[in-house]
Order: structure tokens, then sequence, then C-alpha cells
């Protein structure tokens, strides 16, 4: 499948995610209990835009914007200088959440990266919560078709806690292809405040190990 081919797979998967054939589908809410959605909630998107600010050492400060869109079971997702530097992706992928108390959620992606890397990447969002504590993880395996031995895994794990319902703090590793330092895989901590629809988080990796990296995040869910 080339480029193009998978471009017009995400348009109808778009399509098929429209309210005619979102409200003909039974799926979960990603972002609910664990319910079937109603029929108001299907009808609904919900929206975020993220910009993670990077601070590498011995390198220029660089920003990586993400914009995702949920509606249903349908997840839509861009990106650009995430994969690497000079780089989008566009992502269609299949919301699933179980459970309550314990609550489990996994959005299952393919999407297509062009750019200074281009390929076909397979990718997941999968996150592990029980009441102040929640595991997250992201990651995709970049199938690069330009150069031979460029294809790649990148993930993003991290697991935190609540201390209280605005701060939560917590540890974080990133393996990725758009800076490189001394470790091929980052790890360090993290803290985080919310307030209604905005969240910022600040990263640290490597601390004790190398020059440490810094990530700030702002989100804003709508």
């Amino acid at each position: 499948m080339n480029i193009k081919q998978l471009l017009a797979a995400l348009t109808l998967g778009a399509v098929l995610g429209s309210p005619t054939w979102g409200q003909a589908t039974s799926a979960s809410n990603p972002h609910g209990s664990g319910s079937l959605a109603s029929s108001a909630a299907f009808s609904a998107w919900s929206f975020s835009l993220t910009a993670d600010g990077y601070v590498v050492p011995h390198s220029e400060f660089f920003v990586s914007p993400i914009f995702t869109a949920d509606r249903g079971w349908l997840h839509l997702e861009g990106r650009y200088n995430d994969e690497d530097r000079q780089t989008g992706s566009v992502w269609l992928g299949y919301n699933f959440s179980a459970g309550h108390k314990l609550v489990f959620e996994v959005s299952p992606m393919l999407g297509a990266v062009f750019g200074n890397t281009t390929g076909v990447a397979p990718g997941y969002e999968v996150s592990l919560s029980y009441k102040r504590i929640v595991f997250s993880s992201s990651g995709e395996y970049v199938f690069d078709t330009k150069k031979q031995n460029g294809s790649f895994f990148y993930s993003w794990p991290q697991l935190t806690y609540s201390l209280l319902d605005w701060l939560h703090v917590g540890l974080a590793a990133q393996r990725t292809k758009a800076y490189h330092t001394s470790l091929d895989t980052q790890r360090g901590l993290l803290v985080g405040l919310s307030h209604k629809k905005l969240e910022f988080t600040s990263y640290i990796f490597n601390p004790g190990w190398s020059d440490p990296t810094v990530v700030v995040e702002l989100r804003w869910s709508f």
C-alpha cells in the first residue's frame, strides 16, 4: 500500500465516522466508564490540541503540536515534529474502553508519515487507570519507505499518581527519532497541573545520567 492509498483509507474512515454511520455502530465511549455510548454521545465530537516544547542539550528548541478528534469509536489524529523533525503524520484509530473502577482504554491506529521521514506506521494509545493511579503508553512502528534502514519503533510510557484533583506526579520514558542524546531511551520524572480544560505538564528526562532534556506540554481539551 502506498501513501496515496493509505490517505484514501483514512478519508474513508472519516466518512464512516460521520453521524449517519456512527449512530448505527455500537462502540464504547473511550472517555467514559466503559458502558456503551448513547446516541447523544455518538453525535458529539471531542477535540484536543497539545503542544510539546523540547529543550534538548546542544540542539535547537522545537515544538511538536498534536491535534485529536474523537467521536464514539472513531479516533483521528494529526502530528508534526513527532516522528522526526519537519515530519507530519495523520492517523485513523478505533476507540475501545472497558471497566468501571479499573478502566482500560485502547486505540489501535494506522498512520501515514510524510516529510523528512516518509512511511506507514501502525500504532496504539493505551491506558489503565485505578482511582488516582494511571498507566498510559503510546507507540508506533514506522516503516520507512525512503530509507531501507530508516524504520524505527517509537514509544512514550508513563505512570502517574494524582496527589490532588489538580496535581499529578509520575515517571515517564521516551524512545524517539525527533532528537538524539547519548541514551537510546530517555527516562525521567513529570509534574502536571490541570484547571478545567487545560493541562500543563513538565518532564525532565535523563537526570543524573546525562545532560537533562526538558519537555513542557500544554494541552487544551474542547
